[in-house]
């Protein structure tokens, strides 16, 4: 039986230190994107003419969503269970009568709550510096609640994998960062030569961001359900390694 008080206060704790640090979990996000925007959108795409159809301060919205939103669900989910490590509260934690399913879902819910929130914040932020349409809807709204909770499972690994400060920051920084900014967020990777397409095909964030655009512009670099199949398989990796970590132990257990 599933302990969904548990879950709830585990909910309610990380969403309560949202709202203690609101300009920094969110106010912060949204700033850098509207520079983005600003930036890229106005002065730069002003200077380039529209990419398959859609002009580029339109283009670059998904992108830019994308990008915070991978860079939040991270952030998010792995600053929520290494402060517990760091302080020690995790060992009470695991001592209490609740499974390692109701830990994930309340740690890695919440995250994937935040992001959601700010992806959707963005959203209309981009509506005051471009018309924004949005031909499919409901598939927007799968590719970014499966994006939020993927991407904080994936920063819910390495909240626990990190034992510093400094390691909590590799990855966010050193890998996802750059394959955001290199996986199509703002430009068509057909824009590419030959060569790079095909390199630029095992950078998983070209599929992320593919499906989202498609789901504003019927725009897309690979296939709509390679895309969805992409982000499935991402989260079941990211879902087995949790289990695996909950299941020995792995950096939770003294």
């Amino acid at each position: 039986m599933i302990n969904f008080q548990a879950i709830k206060v585990i909910f309610k704790y990380e969403m309560l230190r949202t709202w203690n640090t609101l300009f920094q979990s969110i106010a912060s996000p949204v700033l850098s994107t509207s520079l983005y925007f600003i930036v890229f959108g106005s002065a730069i795409g002003s200077r380039i003419p529209s990419i398959e159809g859609v002009s580029y301060g339109l283009f670059i919205v998904p992108g830019l969503i994308m990008l915070s939103l991978l860079t939040q669900s991270i952030a998010n989910a792995s600053f929520g269970i290494f402060f517990p490590k760091f302080t020690g509260s995790i060992y009470e934690v695991h001592s209490a009568p609740i499974s390692f399913f109701e830990i994930i879902t309340g740690y890695v819910g919440a995250a994937a709550t935040k992001s959601f929130i700010i992806g959707l914040i963005i959203l209309i932020t981009a509506t005051f510096f471009v018309e924004l349409r949005i031909a499919h809807p409901v598939w927007m709204l799968v590719f970014l609640v499966l994006t939020c909770i993927s991407f904080s499972l994936f920063g819910f690994i390495i909240g626990i994998w990190a034992n510093d400060f400094e390691k909590l920051q590799i990855i966010p920084l050193l890998i996802i960062t750059p394959l955001v900014f290199l996986g199509g967020s703002f430009y068509s990777i057909n824009m590419l030569p030959p060569f790079w397409q095909t390199v630029t095909l095992f950078n998983p964030v070209v599929y992320l961001v593919s499906g989202f655009r498609w789901s504003f512009f019927e725009v897309h670099d690979v296939s709509v359900g390679t895309s969805l199949a992409m982000i499935l398989i991402f989260l079941m990796i990211c879902l087995l390694t949790v289990g695996w970590m909950f299941k020995t132990g792995y950096r939770l257990k003294q």
